[in-house]
Parts: C-alpha cells; sequence; structure tokens
C-alpha cells in the first residue's frame, strides 16, 4: 500500500513507523476509507426505495422525512451520533410543548408518541444505510425513546355503528361498511382496485399494508351485497373514488358531520378498526383469529382488543354462580342422603 504523505523525509519515517504499530496490532488492514455521505443525499435515496418496495410506509411517513432532512440534512451520516439524536428529540420535545400550548381543547393535541415516530423512521434509515454501505453505524440504537401511554381504545357498540351508517351520505356509508366489517385501515380501504375482490370466493386481496405484507381480508354477505351496488366507473380502477377517478382521501368533513348527526363523540375514523376488534372479541372470537384479520405481526399487537365492556364481562362472572350453583346442589343432596 502506498501513501503520500508530503515532502518531509523525517515525516515519511515517522509515518512509517506508526503504520507498522498498527499493523502489528492489527488496526490498520481494518480501516476503511471514510465514507462520506450527507444525510440529505441520503434521504434522496431513501424515498426512491421507499416508493418502490414499501407504498404505504412512503405516504405516510413523507413527512417524518422531510422534518429530519430540515434538521440533519448538511451533515454527513457518518458524523451523526447519539448525541446529535438526543437534541433533535429534545428540540422537538419543546416544539411540540409549544405548539400544544396554542391549540384550542377541540383539535387533537401532539403527543412523544409522534416523536418516537420520527425516530423509528431514522432509525430505519440507518439501518437502510448500513445495509446499503452508506454508513458504518446506527447511532439511533444508542438513543432511548419516550415512554408513551397506552393507546386510545374507543370503539362502538354494534347498534349505535348502524345509527352512524344511516347517517352517512350515500358515498361514504360503503367506505364505513367496509371499514366496520373487516377492520381495514383508511388507507387499505381507499386503495381497493375492483380486481382486488374476489366475489366468488368472498375475499379482498390487500396489497399495500402498514408492514408491507400482502394478506386476503375475508367478508361477509352484508359488505358483498353493499359492494356489489357502487357504481363502477369506467376510468378509475377504484372501487372508493372521486370524480376524477383518484381514490377518495379526503372525507373528514363528511364523517363528522355524520358522527355530529349520530350524537358521537370523541370518535376517529381510525376507531371504526377497533370497533371491529372489540365486537370480534365481545362476540368470544378468539384473539388468533382476530390478530390474523387485523393483520398484526404479534400477538401483542392484538392483545389491546381483548378489552371487554362491562356487560360482556359481567355475562362472563356468571358462569361462576351457575358452577358455585352446581356445587350447592351437590352439598344439598349429600347433606339430605346423611
Amino acid at each position: 500500500t502506498r501513501e503520500r504523505i508530503g515532502t518531509s523525509k523525517k515525516l515519511a519515517e515517522t509515518t512509517l513507523r506508526k503504520r507498522k504499530v498498527e499493523i502489528a496490532e492489527g488496526r490498520y488492514l481494518d480501516k476503511k476509507k471514510e465514507i462520506k455521505v450527507r444525510f440529505k443525499d441520503f434521504a434522496i435515496e431513501y424515498r426512491k426505495w421507499a416508493e418502490v418496495n414499501n407504498k404505504a410506509f412512503q405516504k405516510g411517513k413523507s413527512w417524518m422525512i422531510e422534518r429530519l432532512v430540515g434538521h440533519f440534512g448538511e451533515q454527513l451520516l457518518s458524523d451523526v451520533t447519539a448525541w446529535h439524536v438526543e437534541k433533535y428529540k429534545a428540540a422537538r420535545k419543546e416544539e411540540i410543548h409549544k405548539r400544544n400550548l396554542k391549540r384550542s381543547p377541540e383539535k387533537k393535541q401532539l403527543s412523544l408518541a409522534t416523536i418516537n415516530r420520527e425516530l423509528t423512521c431514522l432509525k430505519h434509515m440507518f439501518n437502510k444505510g448500513l445495509e446499503w454501505g452508506k454508513t458504518e453505524k446506527n447511532p439511533v440504537l444508542k438513543v432511548r425513546f419516550f415512554k408513551e401511554n397506552k393507546g386510545r381504545l374507543r370503539y362502538l357498540l354494534l347498534e349505535e355503528v348502524t345509527h352512524l351508517i344511516d347517517c352517512c351520505p350515500s358515498f361514504l356509508k360503503p367506505i364505513v361498511i367496509t371499514a366496520v366489517c373487516t377492520g381495514l385501515r383508511k388507507g387499505e380501504i381507499v386503495n381497493i382496485k375492483w380486481e382486488d375482490i374476489d366475489f366468488r370466493n368472498s375475499i379482498i386481496y390487500i396489497e399495500n399494508t402498514k408492514n408491507g405484507e400482502k394478506r386476503e381480508v375475508p367478508i361477509n354477505d352484508y359488505l358483498t351485497e353493499t359492494l356489489k351496488s357502487i357504481k363502477k366507473r369506467d376510468t378509475s380502477p377504484y372501487v372508493f373514488c372521486n370524480k376524477d377517478g383518484k381514490p377518495c382521501y379526503d372525507f373528514r368533513k363528511s364523517f363528522a358531520t355524520a358522527l355530529n348527526a349520530a350524537g358521537i363523540k370523541d370518535f376517529r375514523f381510525h376507531d371504526l378498526r377497533h370497533t371491529f376488534a372489540s365486537n370480534l372479541v365481545m362476540e368470544g372470537v378468539d384473539l388468533a383469529t382476530v390478530r390474523e384479520l387485523l393483520g398484526h405481526k404479534s400477538i401483542e399487537m392484538t392483545l389491546r382488543y381483548s378489552h371487554l365492556s362491562p356487560d360482556h364481562k359481567s355475562k362472563a362472572v356468571k358462569v361462576m354462580d351457575l358452577l358455585m350453583g352446581m356445587d350447592t346442589n351437590m352439598d344439598t343432596k349429600r347433606m339430605s342422603t346423611r
């Protein structure tokens, strides 16, 4: 290996002795040239990867990438340390606190979970950087995430669901029915194409899921008839689309109006997913089956849906009345025999 040091022979001899020591200690041959990749340039490559390999991730986390680029953009990947990530964490916490103070009570408050999602995105970016040879470390691995409160669990009983559907405008009814009958996420629902529905076998094939895995979702007769009643547009492959043929993403105002008409408060569209799972559990469906229907990777993610209504718990406790009643009868028989 040849290495240019300068014009000084003395400096060259000194450097040579240093290199010999490094070789003797087994350190020199392991040294690699410093990889110089700016965060903002890597983010472009990462976004391209996400667009091809995980469309759901790219769409949902695009704003996170932009925020991270705004903070780390000019830094080299190799220069980002756990200390830099901790500074970002602290700055975002302060920013969120200030923004929440300015928000009115009825508006959704930002939480520490928001920062955790950003850190998760950053961690994944560095993991890809390691995989692609763009960096030699992942500084996020040494950073502790904020402790989060248990996720919100809000669901409707079947009577409330029926009332809500009745209050929805015609274009929104089949979307809500699909959510209630399948537990699919909003992004998965609006991206359903007619070719994804197998009416013969009563299955919807979901291509772009949150975890990137394809899955088959069974549909019941009620949903089947609902989907068949939707008029197809020759200009669009999507089941739920706007006049321009694009997926119908923006129906927040219409959904809020329907909730108000139904007298339902503190409820989001995503809570229809909770409604699907909670009602299944209350009817005795096991968590393993619910997990498969929701597309969760682990049973831990499904355990939150085991929360049951007080009425259902009361019914479960009454089973002990029956058992104890049987024991009492047996004791009475024994006493009469004696």
